[in-house]
Formats: structure tokens, sequence, C-alpha cells
């Protein structure tokens, strides 16, 4: 079940992507940039406007994924050092080790292969904005971490704790960086999509290889 969902929301992003290129392309961002399903993207983004305050939340809170990642490189290495074969390291944490460098790829294919360009200049620089890379950073991270805190911790009430925890961070992080107004809305959508495949087909495999 879970890796045809994954497959639908990767054929799903494949077909939305495709869509942000050929459905209402105006030239209406900066510089003139093209941006597709441009109505909806400019009526959001003139609603919501520009909120700084966001932005800084939103990189500030960007650094707990980061944290998390290398939290878990850490244990794969610990792993790694203490049984002396990268074979013995829990067949979890070292798909997580493939996965974070599958996101990190996905991540530098939409930096080459621009799609959309933000609605603003960040620091005086036109950038790449679509997927958001922020969603895609809480969503796949995060959620990973909540797969491995429900796995780990058998404590009931630590671990709710720590689910609650990230999935505020996460969901603060998707929200806000829409609200700062530095991502079309089609970029957080976007994002949230390939996200949630990648995550869910992370779920997959590590059920899978338990069999």
């Amino acid at each position: 079940m879970k890796k045809k969902i994954s497959i639908s929301l990767l054929f799903l992003f494949a077909i939305f992507t495709l869509s942000v290129k050929i459905i209402d392309v105006k030239a209406v961002g900066v510089n003139n940039t093209e941006i597709g399903f441009a109505t909806l993207n400019v009526f959001i983004h003139s609603f919501l406007g520009v909120n700084k305050s966001w932005y800084n939340i939103t990189e500030f809170l960007g650094v707990v994924p980061i944290i998390i990642a290398v939290f878990f490189a850490g244990v794969g290495v610990y792993q790694f050092i203490k049984r002396k074969s990268i074979f013995k390291i829990d067949r979890d944490i070292l798909m997580l080790g493939v996965f974070y460098i599958f996101v990190a790829i996905s991540y530098l294919i939409f930096e080459v292969v621009v799609i959309n360009y933000r609605p603003i200049l960040v620091d005086g620089v036109l950038e790449a904005s679509y997927p958001s890379s922020h969603t895609i950073l809480a969503i796949c991270i995060i959620g990973t971490s909540i797969i491995q805190a429900n796995k780990r911790i058998h404590n009931e009430k630590i671990k709710k704790c720590v689910d609650f925890v990230l999935t505020l961070v996460m969901i603060l992080i998707v929200v806000g960086r829409l609200l700062s107004g530095v991502h079309w809305f089609t970029d957080i959508i976007g994002g949230i999509i390939l996200s949630i495949s990648f995550v869910m087909f992370y779920s997959y495999t590590i059920d899978y290889f338990k069999k």
C-alpha cells in the first residue's frame, strides 16, 4: 500500500510540475520571469504579502532538520566504527543515509532545472523556488525522524511528546514558508507532494527489509 501511494504521489508530482510549466503561464515574476498558475499564485502572494518575521522564523527552524540529519548520520558512523562493517549498520539507518543522499540529489536537480523563480529577490538575488527546499527538508527529514522515533522510543508518553514537537516544527516551517512570501503557492504544494512520496517510500523500504 505504501509503495503504491508513493508511486502515485510521484506521478502526481510529475503531472503537477508539467502543469506549472504550461497552465496559465504569465510573465508576472521578478524581472518578468514566467510563472505557471499565474492568476492563483499572484492572488495568494498579493493577499499574504511578504513577511520578514516569518522568513526569519523559518530560517531559524530550518536548522532543526539539519541537526536531525547530522544526528542520524552520527548514529550510522558510530555503528560503523563499533561494528566494523557497513553491512552491520541497522538497515533502517543505512537506508536513511541513502534517503538523505537521494533528497540532496533531488534538490540539486531542481537548482539546475529551474521550474519557477522566487516572487521576490532574496539578498538581491533571484533564486529558483520550485519545489520549496525548506518544505522538502522539513517533511523529508522530520517525517523520517518521526518514523525513527516511533520505532526506537518505547515510552509512549515520550514518543507522543517527540511526535508532537517534531510535527509542530514541520508544520511551522511549511506554513511559515508560504506566509513569508518567498515562495509561490505552487512551490509549497509541489514540495509537499514530492516529500510525502519520498517519506512513504522510505517507510515502505524499512518495512520491506524487516521481512
